[in-house]
């Protein structure tokens, strides 16, 4: 074993510290044990490997073992190393200023730790051969002088969430002309970038300068490959150069972009995945163009002030997953060459000025899709029965329109929402892209706006867990049927300011996971019924404004709600209203009880002949163990002797105690 030079070990569930007999290894080159659950103090792994390979080690990979913890030590005495790989561990402290004198090194990865400090020219002092340096998602501060030249020429340069000293942009990278990656996100930037930056070299493969405050327009760029752009959460503004349309990713959302939808016809297929322009200041009608980006998988326009019609060439977007178009001002009708779209899973329309009754396609030939959004438009006519076809639906929000006829009973068709629970809390898309010669696989996760207990809020870490009907702000007739107490997954259920007329279903407390149920401005008539006091997981209940009467059934939830959850209700009494119950309105105690029990279908027959058998069987449980088992007999009786012993001891002290007080 001490002849071993090459050691690759990743990925192999090692757990525990270093065994004593990779002290012996004098000849190892490379030690790779990335990927595994090491624990234990760094320290203690480089003393002992420093017994014997301090002059032959070159690579040394322990990534990703989160319970290897400590400080970095001092890895000078490790002549010949050449790759450090300590990313993703538990690290804590400062980086050792020793590491500048490793002249040998040539890649560095320390992200993902707990590191602090300043970070200063003296760390880098005589690294002349590092290409590799990944110092992010960290606690350090980059502290150069204004005119430093750095001895090396990097590759990658990957530094996320390490802050800039002053907030400024880093001139330090004008003297590197050879990355392929860069990645400066979240590092407090607070600058104009300089004209010089937008000079990217030839060979770039993937830049992210998102979540700073970055000032500026984008200057003049050449793309060689089709790079992966992220420039999004900054203040950069102006108008769009058409060329960025010629990357793979581009991400310019939360910015301050203006003018008029930047790309023009492409004569040629794009390579573009991934486009996201949410959130800016981009204004006039969308290109009727898309039959060229036949390989985009995600499409973001939304807050921004696009109008007119939807172009019909969208239809051709045969790859696209998740399609934003909402809070803009397009107007008329959905174009129906949407339909061959067939690998939709979100289509989110909502906040715009569309006018049309809603398309039977959607539901005919849209059968991936998870979360629709409709809502602030103004479609009209019935909820076609072709949306119950949408079996996959988690989320769909067809709110504030103008939208009438009943609501269709074959809801119950929605699968997933009749199902508890989900197997995720996010929702997650993956999309392959081509950059250069090689193939990189990418992840998003999606996220929805939803309104929820009166507050408009974006859901993504949690997303995965909405399950939400919202028919709100309608003109719905008929009554609520019965069969949508099928869908037992429903989170969120929203019926509010309709028309609708007959009694709450009865079997209303299957929806056993309902967080947030809104029935309120309708012309509701009838009694609560008594199956939805059994829903505990409730925390917001709304039946105002309806034609409700009868008491309020008895429950720790219903009670806790406040009184304007029952308001504009005036026959309806009992707590939390003021207004109490006569006999009439109570009604026949047992005999109600029971009947609407009955309906409710929570207690029946059954239930009744259940509670015989089960104090029958629980009585001669006990009973009869006693009077067959002499054993428990005697421990029976011999225990509540010693226990009526012990009672009589007890109240003669207290009694005697309270005797000579007097």
């Amino acid at each position: 074993m001490s002849s071993l030079a090459y050691l690759i070990l990743s990925g192999r569930k090692l757990e525990g510290g270093i065994p004593n007999s990779f002290a012996k290894l004098c000849r190892l080159r490379e030690l790779n044990l990335g990927f595994n659950s090491l624990s234990g103090q760094l320290s203690d792994f480089v003393e002992t490997l420093s017994k014997c390979a301090q002059k032959t080690l070159e690579s040394l990979y322990l990534s990703q073992n989160p319970d290897l913890s400590g400080s970095l030590p001092d890895l000078t005495n490790f002549l010949s190393l050449k790759h450090l790989s300590l990313g993703g561990n538990n690290l804590s402290g400062r980086i050792p200023e020793s590491i500048g004198q490793m002249s040998k090194l040539e890649t560095i990865g320390f992200d993902g730790n707990s590191l602090d400090g300043v970070i200063s020219e003296t760390h880098f002092s005589k690294l002349s051969k590092l290409s590799y340096l990944s110092l992010s998602s960290n606690s350090l501060l980059l502290n150069f002088s204004f005119d430093w030249i750095p001895p090396f020429q990097l590759q990658r340069i990957i530094l996320k969430s390490c802050k800039m000293w002053l907030s400024s942009f880093p001139k330090w990278l004008q003297t590197q002309k050879n990355y392929t990656w860069l990645d400066i996100s979240d590092a407090g930037i607070s600058d104009t970038i300089p004209s010089w930056f937008w000079d990217l070299p030839q060979k770039l493969v993937g830049m992210d300068i998102s979540h700073n405050q970055m000032r500026g327009t984008v200057g003049n760029i050449r793309l060689e490959f089709a790079p992966r752009l992220n420039l999004s959460w900054n203040q950069l503004n102006g108008p769009i150069p058409s060329i960025l349309s010629k990357a793979s990713v581009l991400d310019l959302s939360h910015n301050n972009f203006s003018g008029a939808a930047f790309f023009s016809c492409a004569t040629e297929d794009s390579n573009l995945t991934f486009l996201d322009l949410s959130s800016n200041h981009v204004s006039g009608e969308l290109p009727d163009c898309w039959i060229h980006f036949k390989k985009l998988v995600f499409l973001d326009f939304s807050n921004n002030y696009l109008f007119g019609k939807i172009p019909t060439t969208m239809g051709h977007l045969f790859s696209i997953e998740t399609l934003r178009l909402s809070n803009n001002r397009f107007v008329g009708q959905l174009p129906s060459q949407l339909k061959n779209c067939t690998k939709l899973t979100l289509f989110d329309l909502g906040e715009n000025s569309l006018s049309c009754s809603i398309p039977e396609w959607l539901g005919a030939s849209l059968p991936n899709l998870t979360i629709l959004i409709l809502r602030g438009n103004q479609f009209y006519r019935s909820i076609p029965p072709q949306l119950c076809h949408l079996t996959s639906i988690q989320i769909l929000d067809l709110s504030m329109n103008n939208i009438s006829g009943t609501i269709p009973k074959c809801l119950n068709n929605l699968i997933v929402l009749a199902h508890k629970g989900n197997s995720s809390r996010i929702i997650q898309h993956s999309y392959m892209t081509q950059l250069g010669e090689l193939n990189f696989i990418w992840h998003y996760e999606e996220e929805a706006s939803l309104t929820w207990k009166g507050v408009r809020s974006k859901y993504k870490s949690t997303l995965g867990l909405v399950k939400s009907i919202d028919l709100s702000s309608n003109k719905l007739t008929g009554e609520i049927p019965s069969e949508i107490t099928d869908l037992v997954g429903l989170v969120s259920l929203n019926l509010s300011r309709n028309q609708l007329t007959g009694q709450i279903p009865p079997r209303i407390g299957m929806l056993q996971e309902l967080d947030f149920l809104d029935l309120s401005r309708n012309q509701i008539n009838g009694r609560i019924p008594n199956s939805l006091s059994q829903i505990d997981r409730i925390r917001y209940l709304d039946l105002s404004e309806n034609n409700l009467s009868g008491k309020i059934p008895i429950g720790t939830q219903l009670q806790s709600f406040s009184p304007s959850s029952y308001g504009g209700n005036p026959l309806l009494c009992g707590l939390p209203l003021l207004r109490t119950c006569n006999e009439e309105e109570k009604g026949p105690r047992q005999t109600v009880l029971v009947n609407e029990d009955n309906k409710d279908g929570l207690i029946s027959q059954g239930f009744y002949i259940s509670l015989g058998l089960g104090f029958a069987v629980g009585f001669w449980g006990v009973f009869g163990t006693l009077l067959f088992n002499r054993s428990c007999r005697y421990t029976y009786f011999n225990f509540w002797i010693c226990f009526t012993d012990w009672l009589y001891v007890k109240t003669e002290i207290i009694r005697q105690r309270i005797r000579n007080t007097r």
